[in-house]
């Protein structure tokens, strides 16, 4: 998945209010941008960084520009925006190159499931059973190669596992996929000492036949695409 329109490089002055961010574009002037990451962006928010930004002339949309990446000094990337990895899964569960979820006639995204909630793809074949897939934005990295999800306290996030157990439990193909939206991720595991409750409910939705699985993604200022599996830590 590219980029609608060509990022720009800027430097991060400060996040604010979840969903804003005070940025220094490379010709010196100041701006404000959206950003689209409700998580606490923990190691990912601080003034001075280098980030990759969205430009738009849209006259509909109050702020002009829209944080996608963060650059480390490394080299290596972490997208920060939590819709990216929706767009670029559905491309690649259309082609047919998610390992595990391949083969299906139907991707469809947004279907309505559980108590007045979404599932972010139902994949349907003829002689399958339907599999409910569940994504989520995995950004943290506290040690060096390992990926960790959530970054902070998500009950939301344990309300979508109880229902994609729900959904095992009633006979239907129930996954978990972590999309990794960082270059330097090599493991993943789940943050237990920072959401115990949803590490409690990712274990109950295992015990009821959810499958879980962890991709992580080639990021760049041109695109986003899906990479390879990653094992769990």
């Amino acid at each position: 998945m590219r980029f609608q329109t060509p990022l720009e490089p800027a430097t991060l002055i400060r996040r604010y209010k979840r969903f804003l961010a005070d940025i220094r574009l490379e010709d010196g002037r100041e701006a404000v941008a959206h950003c689209a990451n409700p998580g606490s962006m923990m190691g990912l928010a601080e003034p001075g960084m280098r980030i990759w930004v969205e430009p738009n002339d849209d006259p509909k949309k109050k702020l002009k520009y829209g944080w996608r990446l963060v650059e480390h000094d490394t080299g290596h990337f972490t997208g920060v925006d939590t819709s990216v990895p929706n767009r670029a899964l559905r491309a690649a569960l259309e082609a047919g190159e998610v390992a595990g979820l391949e083969g299906y006639d139907s991707v469809r995204p947004e279907v309505k499931y559980g108590e007045n909630s979404r599932i972010d793809f139902l994949l349907q074949g003829a002689g399958r059973r339907d599999a409910y897939v569940e994504v989520k934005s995995v950004t943290l990295m506290r040690e060096a190669g390992m990926a960790e999800f959530p970054d902070s306290v998500t009950a939301r996030g344990a309300k979508h596992l109880a229902e994609l157990a729900a959904m095992a439990r009633a006979g239907h193909r129930a996954v978990m996929l972590y999309l990794i939206q960082r270059t330097d991720a090599r493991v993943f595991r789940l943050a237990e000492d920072i959401d115990p409750a949803y590490a409690a409910a990712f274990g109950a939705a295992r015990a009821a036949g959810v499958e879980a699985l962890a991709f992580d993604t080639a990021i760049s200022p041109e695109g986003v695409t899906l990479g390879r599996a990653v094992a769990f830590g």
